[in-house]
């Protein structure tokens, strides 16, 4: 086990870091929530309240899906068989690995592997090796699933903006106009998210002008016929959970950018990124909740 220094274990952070350090090295090894806490320093229901104020997730969720991700992955990517995987991954029969993995997945792991492709993988919290990302947001600890999208047609409307990485960005002027237009003319569904689809294929980077659509799904919604159509094709992204004040999303997007993607075993490509708000969200929240899916493909 890494050695710490006695400051280390003087905040709660830095103890949750230490934590989540002996989790992501021996997820094959049984993890209990009893030991867990000891090592950090706290009872159990500290350790459980704690844990989930800075990762929004319950300890024991937490390592029951990164253990499931790693099985998901070993399925794609190797010819392992099922009760290997599920021996070096922590669970003690198939039985009982193919039973969870069908409650998290909503299939069996022959079809994920049959299917071939990466859908609710959930990425390690990276704690120490890695700066934290913006102080703003909440929780902090941020945990990047991977997902596989297929093609989806949007309809909506479209403008050219300057992202938030430009020399002049106008991106927090132009994009809520867009988003107004849009809900000026559809009414706002109750049971779909709203979308903003940002065509960033043919940009030089993400700072480059380019068109940005506001937009909702447009399988079985009946939109007015002046309205266009976009298709998204089939992509595989990285997904980036945030909450906290749209202010902050640029320096989310960077330390995704510069810090969690190097060291993912995944690259940025270009394509059709995507901004998913809640039906209910509106752009003067002082606090906003929204996934950022950024296309990637696994580094050979």
């Amino acid at each position: 086990m890494p050695q710490y220094a006695r400051s280390d274990l003087q905040t709660p952070l830095s103890r949750i870091e230490r934590v989540l350090d002996h989790i992501h090295r021996n997820l094959d090894q049984p993890l209990s929530v009893q030991a867990l806490a000891a090592l950090g320093g706290w009872s159990r229901w500290q350790f459980q309240r704690v844990f989930a104020a800075h990762t929004g997730l319950s300890v024991a969720q937490y390592v029951r899906e990164l253990r499931l991700s790693r099985a998901a992955e070993a399925l794609l990517s190797g010819t392992q068989r099922q009760l290997d995987i599920a021996l070096a991954c922590g669970f003690d029969s198939e039985i009982s690995f193919s039973r969870s993995f069908r409650q998290m997945f909503g299939c069996s792991p022959g079809q994920y592997r049959k299917r071939g492709q990466r859908s609710g993988l959930r990425t390690p919290i990276h704690s120490r090796d890695l700066p934290l990302p913006p102080e703003e947001l909440n929780p902090r600890m941020l945990q990047i699933r991977v997902e596989t999208r297929p093609a989806f047609d949007v309809v909506g409307v479209c403008g050219q903006v300057s992202g938030l990485f430009a020399d002049q960005p106008d991106f927090a002027t132009k994009v809520p106009a867009l988003w107004q237009q849009l809900l000026a003319k559809v009414e706002r569904p109750s049971d779909r998210p709203l979308i903003g689809v940002m065509d960033i294929s043919e940009a030089a980077d993400s700072g480059a002008s380019f068109p940005y659509w506001a937009t909702v799904e447009a399988d079985g919604l009946e939109p007015p016929p002046h309205l266009p159509r976009l298709t998204v094709p089939a992509q595989e992204y990285a997904v980036i959970p945030f909450q906290g004040p749209l202010a902050a999303l640029e320096k989310t997007l960077e330390w995704f950018i510069h810090h969690w993607l190097p060291s993912s075993g995944y690259r940025g490509r270009y394509g059709f990124d995507l901004e998913v708000y809640h039906p209910e969200f509106t752009m003067d929240q002082s606090t906003t909740r929204m996934e950022y899916w950024v296309p990637v493909e696994p580094e050979r």
